[in-house]
C-alpha cells in the first residue's frame, strides 16, 4: 500500500474491499466531531455520496480507543465496515486522512467526477507520529499572502500529516497581524515602497509597493480553521532584531540616540537591517502589550519571539544602551538581547505559556524554561538538548525550502544551497552524538519556507513540494536513523503516485525533472550559479 508519510504498519487484505454507495453511512462519538464533520464534509464534496449517519458496526465508523496514543490510529476495513479507532481527536483526524488516501487521487477533487465506482481497499494499517512537533514555518512577512492561500496551505499540511504552521508574521520587509492599541503597526509598518528583485546588493527594485496584513479576525479563522484539522499555529513576533517595520511606525522603539529612526520607513531589502530595537523599559511595555493581543489571538503553547541575527552595532553606539547594560549590571551587548529574551520568558510563563525562538537565543545566557529553533546546523540544538531544553530541529543546510532544487542554470532565483528532493528525504533530526536523555529532548522538527523569493502561492507551491512531502515522512515515519540506510528508490516510487494527490489538489510543484517552463529562469546552458550568503 503506497501511503505517505508511512505508516507503521499497513497489511492489504484482498478479500476485505469495502464498496462505498449512497447507502453509506458515517458514524462517531462527539468527541470526535471534528473528524467527522471534515471527513463527511470532504469526502461528500469529492465522490457525491451524502454519508448520513448510521449505526456502530457498520459504514465507516469513527472510535475513540483509550490504549493508543492522542495521534496514532489503527484503520480496519472489512466488506460493509471501515473502523477507524484513534487515541484522541488528533489522532481521528490522521485516520481520516489515511482514509481519504485509500480511495485515490479523485478523493481530493472538490466536487465528483464520478458517482460509483468508490472502493475502499480491505485493509489493516497502525500508525503513529514519531515527532509531536512537525512543522512548517511560512513566511508572510517579507511577501504577504492572503488569506485564502495560508488556509490552502494549512489544509497541504494537514493532508501529509504536518500539525505545526509557524506563521512569521513580522520582519524588517513588514508587520502583518493587526495589534489594535498600536494601528500604526500595520498601517504603517505593513506596506514598503518597493522590493528588491533578486539577491544581489544593490540590485534593481521592482518599484511596485508591497503590503497587506490579516485582521485579528482573519487570524482567529485561521486558528480555527487549522485546529479543525489537527493543526496548530505558532506566531512569531520577531524581537529585538528582525523589527524595521516596527520602528518605521513607531520611531520611539530604535536607538534615537545614533539615528534618526523618524526617517525610517519599512525596509526595501533583504538580508538583515542594522536597526534594533532599544532596550528601555518602555520598548518592554510596547511588545507586552503586542503580546497581550497575540495570546488572545493564538491559543498554542508556544509563542515564537526570534531572537535572532541581532545586529549589536546601534547598542555598541548608543550611550542610552551602554547605560542600561551597566544598570542591569550586564557585560555586554549579548547579555543585554539575553536581557530581553528572559524577560519575555518569564512574561510569557506567568501566563502559562512557552517561548521558542531560534538558536541565537542561547548568546548571552540561554531563557530559563525556553525552547529552541535550530536552524544554524545542529550545534545550537544539541547545546540546547544538552542542557535539558526542548529542541525542533530546523537546520537551514538540510530543511530550507526557499533554497534551490538543483543546480541548474533554469532554477528560478538560484538562492542558497542546493538541497534535493532526496536530500530532504535523508535528513535525519536527532544528532547522533545525543545521548537517550538528550534525545528526548528534540521535540520535533520543522522545514522553513522564506519568502524573499516566493511572492505567490505558485512560488510556494514551487518550492515547498514535492520537498515538503519527502520531510512530512521523515517527521512521521520510523525511517532507519543512518540516512544511507533509507529506501529512497521506494520512496520515489510511491511519491510519483502521490504526484496525482498534487495534481488534483491543484498544487503546482516542480516535476521532478525540473522546473515547468512558466517557472524556468532565462540563463545559458553551463552558467555558474553563485547564491548568496546564507541568512535566516
Amino acid at each position: 500500500m503506497d501511503l505517505i508519510p508511512a505508516p507503521s504498519s499497513a497489511v492489504r487484505r484482498p478479500d476485505g474491499d469495502f464498496p462505498l454507495d449512497a447507502t453509506t453511512t458515517l458514524t462517531a462519538p462527539p468527541g470526535l466531531a471534528d473528524a467527522e464533520r471534515w471527513l463527511r464534509g470532504t469526502l461528500s464534496a469529492a465522490t457525491g455520496l451524502p454519508l448520513g449517519p448510521g449505526r456502530p458496526g457498520a459504514g465507516l465508523e469513527l472510535v475513540l480507543d483509550g490504549t493508543l496514543a492522542a495521534e496514532a490510529y489503527r484503520i480496519t476495513v472489512r466488506p460493509g465496515h471501515a473502523l477507524l479507532a484513534a487515541g484522541g481527536p488528533a489522532g481521528a483526524l490522521w485516520a481520516a486522512q489515511t482514509l481519504r488516501r485509500l480511495l485515490g487521487p479523485d478523493a481530493y477533487r472538490r466536487s465528483p467526477l464520478r458517482r460509483e465506482g468508490w472502493v475502499l481497499p480491505g485493509a489493516d494499517i497502525a500508525d503513529a507520529p514519531r515527532f509531536g512537533w512537525r512543522g512548517a514555518l511560512l513566511d508572510v512577512a517579507r511577501h504577504f499572502l492572503p488569506k485564502s492561500d495560508v488556509l490552502r496551505f494549512v489544509d497541504l499540511l494537514a493532508a501529509h500529516k504536518l500539525n505545526v504552521l509557524h506563521l512569521h508574521l513580522t520582519d524588517d520587509q513588514g508587520w502583518r497581524v493587526e495589534i489594535k492599541r498600536y494601528p500604526r503597526l500595520t498601517g504603517r509598518g505593513a506596506w514598503r515602497e518597493r522590493s528588491m528583485v533578486g539577491y544581489r546588493s544593490g540590485q534593481r527594485r521592482d518599484d511596485r509597493p508591497h503590503g497587506g496584513y490579516y485582521t485579528q479576525d482573519d487570524l482567529r479563522e485561521i486558528v480555527a480553521y487549522a485546529a479543525a484539522r489537527g493543526v496548530a499555529v505558532v506566531p512569531e513576533i520577531d524581537l529585538p532584531g528582525h523589527t524595521q517595520a516596527a520602528v518605521a511606525a513607531y520611531p520611539e522603539l530604535g536607538n534615537t540616540d545614533v539615528v534618526d529612526t523618524a526617517a525610517l520607513g519599512v525596509w526595501t531589502d533583504w538580508g538583515v537591517s542594522p536597526h534594533v530595537l532599544n532596550a528601555s523599559e518602555e520598548t518592554l511595555r510596547f511588545f507586552e502589550g503586542v503580546l497581550e493581543e497575540v495570546l488572545e489571538l493564538f491559543p498554542s503553547e508556544f509563542i515564537h519571539l526570534g531572537g535572532d541575527e541581532c545586529p549589536k552595532e546601534q547598542w555598541k553606539d548608543s550611550p542610552a544602551a551602554q547605560a542600561r547594560i551597566h544598570e542591569l549590571g550586564l557585560a555586554n551587548e549579548d547579555e543585554l538581547q539575553s536581557h530581553l529574551i528572559r524577560h519575555f520568558d518569564r512574561w510569557l510563563a506567568e501566563r502559562g505559556r512557552r517561548l521558542i525562538g531560534w538558536d541565537e537565543i542561547l548568546e548571552g545566557g540561554l531563557a530559563p524554561g525556553a525552547a529552541v529553533s535550530s536552524w544554524r546546523g545542529f550545534g545550537g540544538g544539541v547545546a540546547a538538548a544538552e542542557a535539558g531544553h526542548d529542541v525542533v530541529m530546523c537546520p537551514e543546510q538540510h530543511v530550507y525550502l526557499d533554497h534551490r532544487q538543483a543546480d541548474g542554470p533554469d532554477e528560478p532565483v538560484p538562492v542558497g544551497f542546493v538541497r534535493t528532493l532526496e536530500d530532504v528525504y535523508r535528513f535525519e533530526p536527532v544528532p547522533a552524538q545525543l545521548d537517550a536523555a538528550a534525545a528526548r529532548r528534540v521535540i520535533g522538527t520543522q522545514a522553513n519556507l522564506w519568502s524573499e523569493f516566493a511572492d505567490s502561492a505558485r512560488d510556494v507551491d514551487y518550492r515547498a513540494f514535492p520537498r515538503l512531502v519527502a520531510f512530512a515522512e521523515v517527521a512521521w515515519s520510523e525511517l532507519p536513523a543512518e540516512p544511507a540506510e533509507r529506501d529512497y528508490p521506494d520512496f520515489e516510487r510511491r511519491l510519483r503516485g502521490h504526484l496525482e494527490v498534487l495534481d488534483a489538489l491543484g498544487v503546482e510543484y516542480r516535476p521532478m525533472d525540473g522546473p515547468r517552463p512558466w517557472q524556468r529562469r532565462p540563463g545559458v546552458a553551463g552558467r555558474p550559479i553563485e547564491g548568496p550568503p546564507p541568512v535566516r
